[in-house]
């Protein structure tokens, strides 16, 4: 089964692997800070989804270095992108997020800055700092949308409704910015259907997506509500055929960032087969080819990304 996988796009785009550096701009979120609420959206972590980044405590330049001191013990990539990872990165006065950026992309070895946010947290200085930066090298924006469903919506905490998702969209992709939309499969309560119809809209609206199974993590409200039994986690198989519908329903140019994630495994409370990376990339190849033999089709092997 063919997708357009984000490692052939960076070979295209920049002739050579390219590793991500995971960085942590020390900002919080405005479901944490108090503005929308405390507690975080339902499934986040304590670290803002950040467990792999660099500390906070370091400058950019200390955490490049130290990301790629840990990359450099498995491969001998030379070319970067600058990933603010953990919570809201564009959640900061703009002179801040001006400071942070540039120092990012500043050496010659990084190719492309990529900032995780809310689409809340984009007003016009920012997404005109993004356009400006984005003359100088390639910027991503990743957003957060995780579905399109108001109801799993308000479930989940997210604390925005869908024309904001819209507008950002609209507005960055004005500068010129590509967007990068995260949906969560197997969101309590969704239907397959439903599911896909997230996965459709963004892949409509978007230059790349991030496909994400649902883990449960521990210190998260979602855990309570796992362990009192208010919703079940997709098994792989089921996660592995679902991951084919939705390859199925994006547009062929759409960039496919991921079609699994890597929860700490200090963290993951379920679905604990999710921390078997090489069963899970066993059964979404077995799982493709299936589907490849069944409609004629050539089967492409999977790989990890």
């Amino acid at each position: 089964m063919y997708y357009y996988s984000l490692n052939e796009y960076l070979k295209q785009t920049f002739g050579e692997k390219v590793y991500k550096l995971s960085l942590d701009g020390g900002m919080t979120c405005p479901n944490r800070d108090g503005t929308l609420g405390h507690r975080g959206c339902i499934f986040c972590s304590a670290g803002g989804s950040g467990e792999f980044a660099a500390s906070r405590t370091l400058s950019v330049a200390a955490q490049l270095a130290q990301a790629k001191g840990r990359i450099a013990a498995k491969s001998d990539c030379k070319k970067f992108i600058a990933y603010f990872q953990p919570f809201t990165n564009t959640y900061a006065p703009v002179s801040r997020l001006r400071k942070l950026f540039e120092d990012a992309i500043a050496p010659d070895d990084i190719a492309a800055l990529s900032v995780a946010t809310r689409p809340d947290c984009l007003p016009d200085d920012v997404t005109d700092l993004l356009g400006r930066l984005n003359r100088r090298k390639p910027v991503w924006v990743e957003l957060g949308l995780q579905t399109i469903h108001p109801q799993t919506a308000a479930y989940i905490r997210r604390g925005y409704d869908l024309p904001v998702y819209d507008d950002a969209v609209r507005r960055l992709r004005a500068v010129g910015v590509q967007v990068i939309t995260h949906i969560i499969l197997g969101l309590p309560f969704e239907t397959k259907a439903q599911m896909l119809q997230s996965v459709r809209y963004a892949g409509e609206r978007s230059d790349g997506v991030k496909l994400q199974l649902l883990h449960v993590l521990k210190g998260t409200d979602l855990l309570t509500d796992y362990q009192n039994g208010v919703f079940r986690t997709l098994e792989p198989e089921e996660y592995a055929e679902l991951l084919c519908d939705c390859i199925e329903t994006l547009p062929p140019h759409v960039v496919i960032h991921r079609l699994t994630g890597d929860g700490d495994k200090k963290l993951l409370a379920a679905p604990l087969w999710s921390a078997d990376k090489k069963r899970v990339l066993n059964t979404i190849n077995r799982t493709m080819r299936e589907r490849d033999v069944m409609q004629g089709r050539q089967y492409a092997v999977f790989g990890s990304q």
